[in-house]
């Protein structure tokens, strides 16, 4: 009632949104913006090395990126989880809760990434078969699939640990931390690649000891953090109940998120290997012109954390007015920004596939789809921000609903009836995948809108 009071009190002055809230915004997001900008400068670095070497070479690295997003998705989702319950206990001022969900945190990382580790492992040498490659590319996948995968737990720290440092209002750390070990992982990549003449499962090997550094340091700076061990006050040890209703609410937040990019990740998978089994030029120039496309949505993403951070701080301290002010600014910022590096995609989209190969018919072919998906720029950011508002305000059933309409009822249908029916060819494809970030965008703003509507008649009815 107390804070129902405060809402109804703040929801009366005015609705121009509040400049501070631009400069708490930008403050929380530049790092990550900028961490993200970096590491993908860097992945870019990697991935050149890799791909002088030929398209032989970066299939065999390529053809395991998809469930290695499926990987890093699970642990960024309860990473998510535990961002908004942080978030939202820090606007509570609740000491307890923040060292409850930390030392959760701690056993979580641990579970998750032993068990991925033994699932990844064990099916390594299925990943080659049924992403639809070529036989003789299959030893060399499956033993750099096996590389990244040894040091699970590791990344699985600095994943979750990231987050919850994060939520802390720390962005600047975990940004330090993991530019570092992206700069190292260059420098292994080198003498791993070339020096050592282990070619593209060298870029694994050199990926295995920079996840395992990664998650040692960020361990380090979560175990550092002062919020995260309850502040200078003394707080009671947290009971059995509180560490069970701590893990459940993090849980009801966390596992649809799991299901989401579950849901997205296989579905990229099933996408993936309708292209993969076209042949090895144009799954070449499909997996390059994803990767080159990467550095352009980094805003969205860089917003994404930020925005939940922000959001889960609001409802925590009652103040419906901030929550608001975060939404609008968020999203005006993120569609601004967006346009601006859908044109520099469009213009760049050549310079950029040179950049990772120098096979003129891969160029050719990733320039036209970088031109393509260059007009939607804004409206993934705009998603990728969304995400974020649902993810703060806990309510992460939705946007599962969402993934598996536009995923699975757009981009995997249609590419199918595209490919096996049709018979057409990576353009229809891509068009699919257009088409579905598109309706994505469009269903989480519905969303936004309706559950904005249900919160005011609910207060109204008070």
């Amino acid at each position: 009632m107390k804070i129902e009071t405060k809402y109804r009190q703040q929801t009366q002055v005015g609705r121009r949104p509040d400049p501070k809230m631009f400069a708490a915004l930008l403050t929380l997001a530049w790092p990550t913006i900028l961490e993200n900008l970096l590491e993908t400068i860097l992945q870019y670095v990697d991935t050149a090395m890799v791909g002088h070497l030929g398209a032989t070479a970066t299939a065999t690295v390529s053809l395991s990126s998809t469930y290695t997003w499926l990987i890093q998705s699970v642990m960024g989702a309860l990473g998510v989880g535990f961002l908004s319950y942080i978030a939202r206990a820090i606007g509570e001022k609740d000491s307890l809760k923040i060292k409850t969900a930390a030392r959760l945190a701690v056993i979580v990382t641990l579970i998750v990434g032993l068990v991925l580790m033994g699932v990844t492992l064990g099916i390594a040498r299925y990943v080659p078969v049924w992403m639809g490659a070529e036989e003789g590319i299959h030893a060399d996948a499956t033993r750099y699939f096996i590389y990244i995968n040894l040091p699970m737990v590791f990344r699985a720290a600095t994943i979750i640990f990231g987050a919850a440092v994060r939520a802390t209002g720390d962005t600047k750390t975990p940004m330090y931390v993991n530019v570092w070990i992206n700069v190292l992982n260059i420098a292994l990549n080198y003498t791993f690649i070339y020096l050592l003449g282990q070619g593209a499962v060298g870029a694994g090997m050199a990926t295995a000891i920079s996840y395992t550094l990664g998650g040692v340091l960020m361990t380090i700076v979560f175990g550092r953090n002062r919020i995260l061990r309850g502040g200078d006050t003394q707080v009671s040890p947290a009971t059995r109940n509180d560490a069970k209703r701590v893990f459940g609410s993090i849980m009801t937040i966390a596992v649809p998120i799991v299901l989401t990019r579950m849901a997205s990740c296989f579905g990229h998978v099933i996408f993936t290997s309708f292209v993969s089994a076209m042949s090895t030029i144009i799954y070449a120039a499909h997996a390059i012109a994803i990767t080159a496309e990467e550095i352009f949505y980094i805003p969205g993403y860089g917003m994404m954390a930020a925005t939940a951070t922000l959001i889960g701080n609001a409802i925590g301290e009652g103040d419906r007015k901030k929550e608001r002010d975060v939404k609008v600014i968020a999203i005006g910022v993120i569609f601004a920004l967006m346009c601006l590096s859908g044109l520099l995609l469009f213009v760049g989209a050549e310079f950029m596939m040179c950049l990772f190969t120098q096979d003129a018919r891969v160029i050719a072919i990733g320039t036209k789809l970088l031109r393509m998906v260059a007009f939607t720029e804004p409206v993934f950011g705009t998603s990728a921000v969304m995400e974020g508002i649902y993810n703060g305000m806990g309510q992460t059933r939705y946007p599962l609903v969402v993934e598996l309409i536009s995923m699975w009822g757009v981009r995997i249908v249609g590419s199918y009836i595209c490919v096996h029916i049709l018979g057409l060819g990576i353009t229809s494809v891509w068009i699919m995948m257009i088409s579905n970030n598109i309706l994505k965008a469009v269903l989480l703003a519905a969303g936004l809108v309706v559950l904005s509507r249900k919160r005011k008649e609910n207060r109204a009815g008070l």
